[in-house]
């Protein structure tokens, strides 16, 4: 699964590392992979010497499995960022070798391992969510509950289908995800029910409220659900991950 958004704000990172937290909780095992030059969830999984992380198999054929470190979360372990990989992305070019290179790393990965990988891909449409869109079957699109965010996922949707189109005919995207929601104001309940008119199921039944706790807990290296395990945070990604498990069977 990409956690994707090209706007900044959205909560992209935020749901990667929390949602990956509430999974493990539950059981699953959790590959996060950071290919975010911004290295966000890196450095919330406090992760202190990451080296050159993801960036290795783009710059030595570094196979995937040696890049993985431990996380001091249940279930999770993460393939971290630097910002070497911001190099990286000037460095690669739009030819099908480079696009491919992620895909085929994941695809030498040992079956069985992991139950998900989710992928915090940065906050552009550049040659790295390109990578990561081509190397998944899910998109999930966190959305931030402000109207300016709107066009974003449009943006998003559209590359989907143009990558689907080309190179990735198993990629769809299975949630949409409204993020920093303060029930109380109008303009949010506003752009959630313009999110569920017009993408439907789509959008997922569960809202990320907007919560002190969860701004907090990335100073304190640890996801939400360890933070303030009796958070709004904590609560609303533990319905998120119990949505994406419930889910689970009617995949294929």
């Amino acid at each position: 699964m990409a956690v994707i958004n090209q706007k900044g704000g959205s909560g992209k990172t935020t749901t990667c590392v929390n949602l990956s937290a509430a999974l493990g909780e539950r059981g699953r095992r959790v590959l996060v992979i950071d290919m975010d030059p911004q290295a966000s969830a890196t450095s919330w999984y406090n992760i202190k010497d990451p080296g050159r992380g993801v960036t290795e198999i783009f710059i030595s054929d570094q196979p995937l499995l040696e890049l993985v470190r431990a996380t001091e979360v249940m279930g999770v372990t993460i393939v971290p960022a630097s910002a070497w990989l911001s190099g990286a992305e000037k460095a690669l070019r739009w030819e099908s070798e480079a696009l491919l290179r992620f895909r085929n790393s994941v695809k030498a990965l040992p079956a069985g391992q992991w139950d998900y990988l989710i992928v915090d891909c940065a906050p552009t449409l550049g040659i790295l969510t390109a990578n990561a869109l081509i190397a998944v079957q899910e998109v999930l699109i966190p959305v931030e509950a402000h109207h300016l965010a709107l066009p974003g996922v449009d943006r998003v949707i559209a590359s989907v289908d143009t990558l689907r189109a080309n190179l990735n005919p198993q990629l769809e995207i299975t949630l949409i995800l409204p993020c920093r929601v303060d029930p109380r104001t109008r303009h949010c309940r506003e752009v959630v029910r313009e999110l569920r008119s017009r993408f439907g199921n789509l959008v997922s039944k569960v809202e990320i409220r907007e919560n002190v706790r969860l701004a907090e807990a990335p100073s304190k290296g640890l996801p939400i659900t360890l933070y303030d395990s009796n958070s709004h945070g904590a609560q609303d990604y533990r319905e998120l991950a119990e949505e994406i498990i419930a889910a689970e069977n009617g995949r294929v």
